[in-house]
């Protein structure tokens, strides 16, 4: 098997915009890492996502993030939805628009769905510091509260 980069047009401007949504140290990592089986996956993804679908002049950036994050709710795939929020707040979203979209997304995936999509894009929001401190943890939630009884 062969760990051999694709060399194409399509590959090159994929490696580029790839880098400036997810990150060079990701995508590196990942093109480093891979050995001659999943180079093949490396250099389709890369081509065919980054250098075909993202690179297309016909939708921002920023409303393909959305896209993505929607439709990876609808596949029920934490691992993407953390690693395309990432890329999301590259792209100029920010965590109110990210909210709304996992919520609209939410109502047509099914609650378990975006139970598990509001999980992951809260741990990566969190890691990269994207809340302001007051949003952080929420004061009581209104929420009865029982009372122990004392002994008399």
């Amino acid at each position: 098997m062969t760990t051999k980069r694709s060399t194409s047009k399509l590959f090159e401007q994929g490696v580029k915009i790839r880098r400036e949504v997810l990150g060079p140290e990701y995508v590196d990592r990942s093109l480093d890492q891979a050995n001659g089986f999943m180079m093949a996956f490396q250099n389709i993804t890369t081509e065919m996502c980054w250098g075909y679908a993202w690179a297309r002049p016909g939708l921002p950036r920023k409303t393909r993030s959305m896209l993505n994050l929607a439709m990876l709710t609808a596949l029920n795939r934490s691992a993407e939805i953390k690693l395309h929020v990432k890329g999301a707040l590259n792209n100029g979203l920010s965590v109110e628009e990210i909210k709304e979209v996992l919520l609209h997304a939410t109502v047509y995936c099914g609650i378990p769905a975006g139970l598990d999509a509001f999980k992951a894009a809260n741990q990566v929001l969190e890691e990269e510091g994207a809340f302001k401190k007051s949003e952080r943890k929420p004061k009581a939630s209104g929420r009865p509260t029982t009372k122990k009884k004392s002994k008399k």
